[in-house]
């Protein structure tokens, strides 16, 4: 039988280890993001999410740490809820603790305060004919043909393409995919078919958009932001999201949006993401 001081002396020991792994695990800001993403993410920690991550991790006195994976179906289980060791039954370990950008009204995460406000806009390259295209309303009243030499993105799905739709420019969409395979990029793709002139226009989202303006020389694009109308919604707020139920984490990155809210901003307008104010929240239960 194992006598009472080393069986003390075990414990403790065991005691020591579990403390020493959750400190270890308490250094780290363990985020969840996509190697290939930009203007949010990049193993070259080149993105707006890497510098603000940056940002938090200096803030709380941690280091950076991600676990990649591509942005696609499957990235929140294969990454937030993903435990570290999958053959627990009941893990509190997982592979990262926090996706730096979700739809505010996701409910695949459980979301912080929405820390900044986008749109789609109509991005048309200039020096192509387009260059008297003001308002994305315009091309809705273009001539037969005039419109039949139209090249505009059209995705899979999103409210651009509810858009056309809507103003009959369908049949002149070039098809693209909302949702790109495991070593592409959608903004790195609508930027090199652009400058290639397999496009002349896209409606996209505000971030990526700024992305593929930031590829050219000034002034090679006109940016026009579509306006939500009751029936199609394009601007949205962008919210951090955690694990359901993991209310601490949540507090504390409010907390941290709060404080922080004027160097993220400065960080998001050095990637030149259109901004709009951000919505106050709507009066909802607790989480």
């Amino acid at each position: 039988m194992m006598t009472h001081p080393l069986r003390h002396a075990l414990l403790l020991g065991l005691s020591l280890t579990a403390t020493s792994l959750q400190a270890s695990a308490e250094e780290k800001f363990k985020v969840c993001a996509d190697p290939l993403n930009p203007p949010y993410s990049t193993k070259k920690l080149d993105g707006f999410e890497n510098k603000i991550a940056e940002l938090f991790a200096k803030e709380l006195k941690q280091t950076v740490e991600y676990t990649w994976f591509p942005q696609r179906i499957g990235f929140i289980r294969n990454t937030l809820t993903s435990p570290i060791d999958e053959n627990a039954v009941d893990s509190t370990q997982f592979k990262c603790d926090v996706v730096m950008s979700v739809p505010s009204g996701s409910d695949l995460t459980l979301n912080t305060s929405a820390y900044y406000n986008s749109t789609y806009v109509l991005l048309i390259a200039q020096g192509r004919g387009w260059d008297d295209i003001k308002v994305p309303e315009q091309l809705a009243n273009l001539p037969t043909k005039r419109k039949d030499t139209l090249k505009i993105a059209m995705f899979d799905r999103g409210p651009g393409t509810t858009w056309m739709q809507k103003n009959d420019l369908l049949d002149q969409g070039i098809p693209y995919q909302s949702m790109s395979g495991d070593n592409e990029n959608i903004a790195i793709q609508i930027q090199q078919d652009l400058k290639a002139k397999k496009i002349d226009m896209v409606i996209l989202w505000g971030p990526l958009a700024a992305y593929v303006t930031s590829q050219s020389p000034k002034g090679s694009f006109a940016v026009i932001p579509m306006k939500s109308t009751p029936d199609i919604k394009f601007d949205f707020a962008v919210a951090m999201g955690v694990r359901n139920g993991d209310k601490t984490r949540k507090e504390k990155l409010d907390k941290l949006i709060a404080a922080k809210s004027n160097e993220i901003q400065v960080i998001l307008n050095r990637y030149n993401v259109p901004l709009l104010p951000i919505p106050k929240p709507s009066a909802k239960k607790d989480d």
